[in-house]
């Protein structure tokens, strides 16, 4: 029997600025498309078993999101406009934002099929290069765009049982104020019932719902930049020699997810993925000091770790399908194949649905014979909201035939990481020790290296500097001490770091830029400090060419 355990990782970085305004708008329009999906392929699936993974910054934005949708009162500029009655009255400066925040998406699959979306597209390309043209577009334009934009995110599931999306798709054009109103609180509805579905299933013991610490910080550079030299001795590190009392803040990350986890769900994680499958020995020390049974990472993190202990890797089977704990320290550590996620991540896309189940399941049944009677395990791990948009109908059919193929299969077994340990507690290997890195490369080149990503930590590491030095002061109240300890959290994210750097989109290196700025400026303002001048400054020179879409990375922004 080959044992195999899916991990979808669930994530968005806290989007609300000073006034808790969102940015940008990943969260709903996420959970909107791919959270819903995501739960109801489980549901129709009853046979077969994944671990769901949430970000607690990600789940306390979802709590926020379902408040605004109660009190009918957006504090997201799109879900504002989504229910403005008055749109013909926007300022220029509002319409061109508008407009350009609906094409904000994958065109082949979220425009082209749907004719009356894409007739609004190509009468945006007529006019965009005289911005004074876009006035010529009407209120009933812009109704028909945010209408379609938010229709073009709506999840394939929700399509299926929602007739009022049904009945918006086949009327396509001259939505009124009602027919976006009622959108609106169809969105709404899909949001509040989120959760309660995912913890439903996690309580008939179907999926384990597992956590990151709070919000996503990269933790083993938070405790030491040198773990960038394990995998890369010659990288380039920041000015600061270190992140002051990073070994806290990562401890202090642990807690308040385990503690967000227990609010939501009900009970305490068992394990976690951290943030970009990020593992150094030392936060597995904190892991297990926490109580964790399991963390997760990435293959090349396994692999990098057997080669430093000169461990012979040309037969994969041999050492890959097995987890593994380092002497000393009980959590058992899963490692992500790299092969079987990425296919799914970024080569399935645009396969027949039926070819791709059929690969990946010979995938998994050559691991089978070439593990014959060992204990093995194949972990698949990989972010559950970004490949989807990419993929036609959002992954509908792709997903719906892999999972009643699994349910079916004789020899493949879905299960999770806590019933694997349960069930196979003699099939964990030993390792000797383990080389610091993440599931992108098995290194932190991602998110430390280059001189915009090392200028960033540079500017967080002066900024704790002073929240340091302001709670030694003892200048702050209680109350700006907890939204000072809030917004530190989102400043220690891993988010702002991937996407400084030439190769993501020009327009999303600038979105990013811009708000992780203009959160250490709200820190320094809740410390009664000066915001200093170098915050004023972009960080990164640039990024790449847009996609269509504007978003590159995890499908998120």
């Amino acid at each position: 029997m080959l044992h195999l355990i899916f991990c979808w990782h669930f994530h968005q970085p806290d989007y609300r600025t000073e006034r808790g305004e969102y940015r940008l708008p990943w969260t709903y329009l996420h959970a909107l498309k791919d959270y819903s999906d995501m739960v109801a392929h489980l549901e129709a699936a009853p046979d077969v078993r994944a671990v769901v993974n949430f970000v607690p910054s990600l789940v306390e934005q979802l709590d926020d999101y379902v408040g605004q949708f109660a009190r009918g009162e957006p504090r997201d500029r799109l879900l504002a406009w989504l229910i403005e009655p008055e749109l013909d009255r926007l300022d220029e400066t509002a319409k061109a934002e508008l407009i350009a925040a609906c094409f904000r998406l994958n065109y082949p699959t979220m425009v082209e099929p749907f004719p009356a979306y894409r007739m609004l597209h190509e009468m945006y390309e007529r006019l965009k290069s005289e911005p004074a043209s876009l006035n010529y577009l009407s209120g009933q334009y812009l109704a028909d765009l945010v209408t379609w934009y938010h229709l073009a995110w709506t999840g394939e599931t929700v399509r299926r049982d929602r007739p009022f999306v049904l009945a918006l798709l086949q009327k396509g054009r001259g939505f009124s104020l009602a027919d976006r109103r009622g959108l609106f609180q169809l969105i709404g509805d899909v949001l509040s019932g989120l959760l309660p579905r995912y913890r439903a299933l996690a309580e008939r013991g179907q999926i384990e719902l597992s956590s990151t610490p709070h919000s996503h910080p990269m933790a083993p550079l938070l405790i030491d930049f040198q773990a960038v030299r394990e995998a890369r001795p010659a990288a380039s590190l920041p000015g600061s020699p270190a992140y002051p009392g990073g070994t806290d803040r990562v401890r202090a990350h642990i807690q308040a997810a385990i503690e967000s986890h227990r609010s939501h769900f009900g009970r305490a994680p068992v394990g976690f993925w951290p943030a970009e499958g990020g593992l150094s020995e030392p936060v597995l020390r904190l892991m297990a000091e926490a109580g964790a049974r399991w963390v997760a990472s990435g293959e090349g993190v396994l692999r990098h770790s057997l080669q430093a202990a000169g461990v012979d890797l040309s037969h994969k089977a041999a050492w890959a399908y097995r987890p593994y704990r380092l002497p000393g320290i009980d959590t058992c550590c899963f490692f992500r194949d790299d092969h079987l996620s990425d296919l799914i991540g970024f080569e399935y896309k645009s396969w027949w649905a039926s070819d791709a189940v059929r690969h990946f399941m010979h995938g998994l049944e050559t691991i089978q014979r070439e593990t014959a009677g060992g204990e093995a395990v194949v972990t698949v791990i990989l972010d559950g909201e970004n490949a989807w948009e990419y993929y036609p109908y959002n992954g509908y059919y792709f997903l719906s035939e892999l999972y009643k193929t699994l349910s079916s299969h004789p020899d493949i077994r879905t299960t999770t990481f806590a019933e694997y340990l349960e069930l196979k507690a003699n099939g964990v290997g030993t390792l000797p020790r383990l080389v610091a890195g993440t599931w992108v490369y098995g290194d932190f080149s991602t998110w430390m290296g280059d001189a915009a990503k090392n200028r960033a930590w540079d500017l967080l590491c002066a900024a704790k500097q002073a929240y340091d030095q302001a709670l030694r002061a003892g200048r702050l109240t209680q109350a700006a001490r907890t939204e000072a300890e809030r917004l530190l959290k989102s400043c220690e994210s891993s988010d702002w770091f991937w996407w400084f750097g030439d190769y993501n989109p020009a327009e999303s290196v600038q979105a990013f830029d811009q708000l992780y700025r203009a959160k250490l400026k709200q820190l320094y303002g809740l410390l009664k400090l000066p915001s200093p001048v170098a915050l004023e400054v972009p960080i990164s020179g640039g990024g790449g060419a847009a996609e269509a879409g504007g978003v590159m990375r995890r499908g998120q922004g």
